[in-house]
């Protein structure tokens, strides 16, 4: 197939597809919890699960350099088929956390084959208008990751059970839609051999260091912030009980508004220094953070929701601009794998968050507890800052 025009929208589809298998878990968990009697405090079991899942395997994927020695479209597709499959055996009888958990861990495992190898078929067939290409990209995986919210906001029709039917069918299709139409694009370099300290070589440069921990910095806050949004509307309506929002629908509307500040950022990326528009977003992200308490108490819906979307917004805009400048950074024949080992560590800076908050939840005032989220774009800020 040639270098077309049908190429991204393909990458982003599948992309948009496969991720939604991310937060399956966090769309359905009240009836995980109703029906195989867990604790509430689950939602953070299964969340850092697919984190450590994730870690797992990208620090696997980048030692064995995978996506740099093997057609990463195949790879997309066979971590698609059965990270679909893994997601499936949800609907299983007799769970309990410790069989969820352990689904949910080889689901995030094979998610390692789905989201930085996507990134990877994007640079190897934008060089120019990067930023662009991986606005796209993200978004793709910002509005995968709100999807289940989504159908569960028809929770009517849909059991939890179709639910994740219908979220493995997807993303079982996305997988299938990047084998057939996306082969190895034109500037992929390929590496021949296994060197397991290929990732390490980046971070011998300054610039790559500099974006690195940006965006590790940027990760400490993005996915315990989506992990706890449907709490956060939750949190808000039990002091205003006069009140009526939809948290589901709320819940997918605030992090896929996300997406379309991905598409905003890789264009403004080419007007203004991608570095520029990354420390910017980083900033107001941070400052979300510090003043959330504000906005948690107040008694205003529209103040509230107003804030929240803000926060959707300026909380990833800055991510396919963190993956421009690594990917950009990197050497040649190890882009693949500095794409996967950049995520591998982030990744794993979110599971600490999120257990951060999971345990600060049940002893502190909620409203206070989302100001621990702007240790991580603060450490960002003085990384890009400093050009460590």
């Amino acid at each position: 197939m040639k270098h077309s025009k049908l190429v991204l929208p393909i990458i982003v589809i599948s992309q948009f597809c496969c991720t939604s298998l991310w937060f399956a878990g966090n769309g359905i968990i009240n009836e995980l919890v109703k029906n195989f009697n867990l604790e509430p405090s689950t939602i953070g079991h299964l969340t850092s699960a697919v984190q450590f899942g994730f870690i797992t395997g990208t620090l696997i994927f980048a030692l064995l350099t995978i996506a740099d020695r093997f057609s990463p479209s195949k790879v997309f597709f066979i971590c698609a088929i059965i990270g679909s499959v893994f997601n499936l055996t949800t609907i299983l009888e007799n769970q309990t956390m410790y069989s969820l958990v352990t689904i949910r861990y080889f689901t995030g495992f094979f998610l390692a084959g789905i989201y930085p190898v996507g990134m990877k078929i994007a640079s190897d067939y934008f060089q120019k208008g990067l930023g662009v290409s991986l606005g796209y990209l993200v978004g793709a995986l910002v509005v995968g990751t709100a999807f289940p919210h989504f159908l569960k906001f028809y929770n009517t029709t849909f059991s939890w059970q179709n639910i994740l039917f219908s979220i493995s069918i997807l993303a079982s299709l996305g997988g299938i839609l990047m084998l057939l139409f996306v082969p190895n694009g034109p500037y992929r370099k390929t590496s021949q051999k296994l060197k397991l300290n290929a990732w390490l070589e980046n971070f011998r440069n300054k610039d790559f260091r500099s974006a690195a921990f940006g965006y590790f910095g940027h990760m400490w806050e993005l996915y315990a912030f989506w992990a706890f949004v449907p709490l956060m509307l939750s949190s808000f309506l039990s002091n205003n009980t006069h009140l009526n929002i939809n948290v589901p629908l709320w819940s997918f509307v605030i992090i896929a508004i996300g997406g379309l500040a991905c598409v905003t950022s890789g264009y403004l990326s080419q007007k203004f220094k991608t570095k520029n528009i990354a420390f910017t977003a980083l900033l107001l992200s941070c400052i979300c953070c510090l003043v959330s308490p504000y906005f948690f108490q107040s008694h205003s819906q529209y103040l509230f929701l107003g804030f929240m979307l803000f926060w959707g917004i300026v909380v990833i805009a800055d991510s396919p601009l963190f993956s421009t400048l690594v990917a950009q950074h990197a050497i040649p024949k190890f882009k693949g794998t500095a794409l996967t080992i950049v995520n591998c560590i982030g990744f794993a800076i979110t599971i600490i968050s999120i257990q951060l908050i999971n345990y600060f939840i049940t002893i502190w005032n909620p409203s206070y507890i989302f100001m621990l989220l702007a240790i991580g774009p603060f450490l960002g800020l003085m990384a890009l800052y400093k050009k460590t």
